[in-house]
């Protein structure tokens, strides 16, 4: 079975989210705020859900070693 490969990439998104911070952390009208915001919310759900694969990923690795 072939992996699906992720909606995003975890160091591009990263990159992304941490500019995001740095925007927010400035002076800029209250929508482009929001819609900065809301951009932050959405990656930081992708992302999350990266690391939990990987995690997952990890954890059947280390099982599969114990066992043999």
């Amino acid at each position: 079975m072939a992996k699906k490969k992720p909606a995003i990439d975890f160091e591009k998104g990263l990159a992304a989210l941490e500019k995001l911070v740095e925007t927010l952390e400035g002076e800029m009208p209250l929508e482009d705020a929001l819609r900065a915001y809301e951009e932050g919310v959405r990656l930081h759900a992708a992302l999350a859900a990266l690391l939990d694969e990987s995690e997952k990923r990890l954890k059947t690795l280390a099982c599969a070693e114990a066992d043999a």
